[in-house]
């Protein structure tokens, strides 16, 4: 599995998190890729109504490449009622309206919902209908809300285990801190504004000894113009040696008044 640390153990990565109950789930291998969506996402509260080929389940347990966590922990329940007894909140997911009064939330809203039910005490939990189907309206009736995803009007159709990466998802990122944008600094290091300026006069010195920074009067809005190019860049410490490196390269065959290099 790309990318998955295999030095930490998965109850580490595994905190409190909405029930995911798959009513009348049809195939093993939907099972499996669903539960793999889950603990890509800390989750691993997997309730499973009346699956058509039973349970347990081969196919499930290889369709989950790794998340066995899942699939041990998954509970077996004969109705919908039986597997959110004890739940609080539950949001029904559906791609098509239904004939009934409820709030009707996007994935964002649907996580934010339920991260507000963990924080008062509660638990919260989603429920999927059969991939085929969806759920009956008798299951979204015992819901506190209907969530459904903006998606393209003409091809609404999302899979089981789409469905599943999709709300496991916008959970984890309405409690997760993540900056937006970062810099991964492997054997290095932002660089100081000593190395910086260091930086700036090495260059600036060798473009007046070649006759660049001309005509004078114009010299100082060039140097801000150059320096301001190389702030960025937000240059590492390698980064500018590395400049500096090349800068001497170019100019160390060309004695001082030799002019420009061809």
């Amino acid at each position: 599995m790309a990318g998955t640390d295999r030095t930490k153990k998965s109850e580490a990565t595994v905190a409190p998190g909405p029930a995911v109950i798959l009513v009348a789930p049809q195939l093993g291998e939907n099972i499996g890729t669903a539960a793999r969506a889950m603990l890509n996402f800390g989750l691993s509260d997997l309730r499973l109504v009346r699956p058509r080929d039973g349970w347990p389940n081969e196919r499930a347990n290889a369709a989950a490449s790794g998340a066995d966590l899942v699939i041990e922990r998954a509970r077996l329940f004969d109705t919908t009622a039986e597997a959110i007894a004890d739940l609080d909140y539950v949001v029904a997911t559906t791609a098509r309206s239904r004939d009934m009064v409820k709030p009707v939330l996007t994935p964002e809203t649907a996580a934010r919902q339920m991260r507000q039910a963990f924080a008062d005490g509660g638990q919260a939990g989603l429920l999927f209908g059969p991939e085929r189907t969806g759920l009956e309206n008798d299951d979204v009736a015992v819901a506190d809300a209907i969530m459904m995803v903006p998606v393209n009007p003409a091809f609404a159709s999302l899979n089981l285990a789409q469905c599943v990466l999709l709300m496991a998802y916008e959970w984890f990122k309405a409690g997760d801190d993540t900056v937006g944008e970062r810099i991964e600094y492997l054997q290095t290091r932002p660089a100081k504004k000593e190395e910086l300026i260091g930086f700036f006069e090495h260059l600036e010195g060798e473009l007046d000894r070649f006759g660049f920074l001309k005509p004078l009067e114009k010299r100082p809005s060039m140097v801000r113009n150059l320096r301001n190019m190389f702030q960025r860049a937000k240059l590492t410490e390698q980064e500018v040696r590395t400049l500096r490196g090349v800068v001497a390269a170019l100019t160390r065959r060309h004695p001082k008044g030799e002019g420009t290099p061809k």
